[in-house]
């Protein structure tokens, strides 16, 4: 159904606005990368592994916390308070960071923030998903992914510029008595302030989903909200669908509910995507970024630049993912995505073995980040906001995200020794494997969900799983 330009330019406004989630979540996850160096002068912790380990994990903690309590809580009170809530917290954490004077208050400050990044990369996708039109859902919660890369580039940029010109002989206690030592990192921090607050703001202006609103009762509120996305038409047709699907599902939003087989086979599904889109490997380029680039022989100025180019890479093909994901659809991508990098990965680990160096090196790992952020990175995001029901939607999605998280500490704590023991060549060929055995898990697990309302996903994903016919015929539904 063809919508007002009024309609749209609501739809729009509601899905940036709650995408700033993920703004803040790119922002929030990578800019204490760039500060590293400063802070830990500053703390005296540059020879500490430990403390340096839980500087930078404190967050990570967070997200597990906030993945965690997410679920109960917005299946029970909403998504949007939820979201105020994360938005809150980014902005505190944003400001209590850079006011900090000690280790542990830097931490602390730390923690919060990552429970924002929990309760946002929960959420964000989700509220999106469930005020989205079937036909451009895929898009719009694909721009949540685009504004996390957004906040990755605006990290880098923001600490690039920052720390640009640092003279290269400041070291120790001469860095730590510097700007740099003393205010450049608190600025770093400081600069996610602005569009917190922002997020905050705006979010009291959010309606509330309508899905969360039938299954709470409240339909008139439900109604008003669906006639300014849609009309009167769509807005009786989506509620009588809600409630039908409601009505078939006499479930209750509970944890236990989840291992009921119905439940836990489409839950597997989500986690297995979850774990395979961290367990792919890209996040240890973007995290270990000086050791992937000085391995290949670049020096630090040229690595710093790099990772500037990763950030625009990132980008740009995260675009195209969002022009092209309610085209192409879930599933192709998905198996493309993970076919794509283990090829790479294979040519990458052979170069690695061969000690070969170069521009080619380069390409191979901007080529991972492209192929990455066109498939496994978006639409991941799309189909663990998608495939699960409503009644459940909340606590379902907090476990799907919960296992990314896992899955993503699991990576990066296990690059370091991975890379030790097995070299990076071996790693990334480790790497490459994961990714081979993703592409059948797809192949053999997830149907195609483009073009179909909530509610007929529920209906499809309740009938179990496809046979191997069914998923061709499955991919080949338009």
């Amino acid at each position: 159904m063809s919508r007002s330009a009024s309609q749209m330019r609501f739809l729009w406004a509601i899905c940036l606005v709650a995408a700033m989630g993920g703004l803040l979540f790119g922002y929030d996850w990578v800019v204490i990368g760039g500060a590293k160096p400063f802070y830990e002068v500053y703390f005296g912790i540059a020879g500490d592994a430990f403390q340096q380990g839980l500087a930078m994990s404190t967050a990570l903690v967070g997200c597990l916390v906030g993945a965690a309590v997410s679920g109960a809580l917005t299946d029970r009170y909403g998504r949007k308070p939820l979201l105020i809530v994360a938005a809150f917290l980014f902005t505190i954490s944003a400001v209590w960071t850079a006011f900090a004077y000690s280790l542990l208050s830097f931490n602390l400050a730390r923690f919060i923030g990552g429970v924002g990044i929990g309760l946002a990369s929960n959420l964000s996708p989700m509220y999106i998903a469930e005020v989205s039109p079937a036909s451009h859902r895929g898009r719009f919660v694909s721009i949540n992914q685009l504004t996390v890369v957004i906040g990755i580039l605006a990290a880098q940029l923001v600490n690039w510029g920052i720390a640009f010109g640092v003279p290269e002989e400041l070291a120790g206690d001469t860095l730590r008595a510097s700007w740099y030592g003393q205010s450049a990192w608190r600025w770093m921090f400081a600069a996610e302030t602005l569009p917190a607050a922002a997020f905050f703001v705006l979010m009291f202006f959010m309606p509330e989903s309508p899905r969360w609103l039938v299954k709470a009762g409240r339909e008139a509120e439900a109604a008003a909200a669906l006639r300014r996305l849609g009309g009167e038409e769509m807005a009786r047709r989506e509620i009588a669908d809600i409630r039908r699907a409601l009505a078939e599902d006499d479930s209750q939003a509970t944890y236990a509910e989840l291992l009921r087989p119905d439940r836990l086979r489409v839950l597997t599904l989500g986690v297995g995507l979850a774990v395979l889109q961290q367990w792919c490997g890209i996040n240890v380029i973007f995290n270990y970024a000086q050791e992937v680039f000085s391995a290949a022989g670049y020096g630090v100025n040229d690595v710093m630049a790099t990772i500037v180019l990763t950030g625009v890479v990132n980008l740009v093909f995260t675009l195209l993912a969002v022009a092209t994901v309610d085209r192409i659809g879930r599933r192709p991508l998905m198996i493309g995505g993970s076919i794509g990098l283990a090829i790479i990965y294979t040519a990458l680990g052979a170069a690695y073995h061969f000690d070969s160096r170069g521009m080619h090196m380069v390409l191979l790992i901007l080529a991972a980040i492209a192929c990455y952020a066109m498939t496994l990175a978006p639409v991941t995001w799309v189909v663990i906001s998608e495939i699960f029901p409503t009644r459940i939607r909340g606590a379902a999605v907090s476990v799907a995200v919960m296992a990314l998280w896992i899955a993503c500490t699991v990576l990066t704590f296990t690059f370091p020794y991975l890379n030790r023991g097995l070299g990076p060549d071996g790693t990334f060929w480790l790497y490459a494997a994961i990714c081979a055995a993703g592409a059948l898990f797809v192949w053999r697990r997830l149907p195609e969900t483009k073009d179909l309302t909530l509610e007929e996903i529920e209906r499809q994903m309740a009938q179990g799983e496809p046979s191997e016919d069914e998923a061709l015929t499955w991919s080949a539904a338009p």
